[in-house]
């Protein structure tokens, strides 16, 4: 999907008039770097928060601390509310951004709390609604982490067009 992709997700961010913030765990700042590799980014793109150290989902992101204890963060509740709290974070002048998407998963190569490496969500929230998606990639660490950020623009994009 790469420029193209993050392009017409921009493009449809900009038809609705809506800001983005972007939370991310396992891919580190990719999704975020591909949207800000396209020129007039800016204009919709607010900012993002890199949360990759699990006690940050909930000190940075408001991410429930319990939720965490009890499920770990790879799970759809956790992708959510790491979507809502990054709208949250990347206020301008007290108004939160009016969308949020997040990455959470696991890259590998070895998996911390027994889900298959590969298993991702992406929380999407947005004023007219919420939704995950689980992802079950294939793959080396890269590549899974690449297949993150491609799956998280068009599942964003699918969410955003009118």
């Amino acid at each position: 999907m790469s420029d193209a992709g993050a392009a017409a997700l921009l493009s449809a961010l900009t038809r609705r008039g809506w800001t983005l913030g972007v939370a991310e765990s396992l891919t580190g700042g990719a999704l975020c770097a591909e949207i800000v590799s396209v020129p007039g980014a800016s204009a919709v793109l607010l900012g993002g928060v890199v949360a990759y150290a699990t006690p940050v989902k909930a000190t940075v992101l408001g991410v429930d601390a319990e939720l965490l204890a009890t499920h770990g963060p790879v799970h759809p509740q956790v992708a959510l509310q790491m979507a809502d709290g990054v709208r949250r974070v990347v206020n301008v002048d007290g108004v939160p951004a009016d969308v949020g998407v997040s990455t959470t998963g696991i890259a590998g190569p070895d998996s911390p709390d027994g889900q298959p490496v590969g298993t991702v969500h992406v929380g999407i929230v947005t004023p007219d609604g919420s939704s995950t998606k689980a992802l079950h990639l294939q793959g080396d660490r890269d590549s899974i982490r690449a297949l993150t950020v491609v799956a998280a623009l068009q599942t964003l994009l699918e969410f955003v067009q009118e």
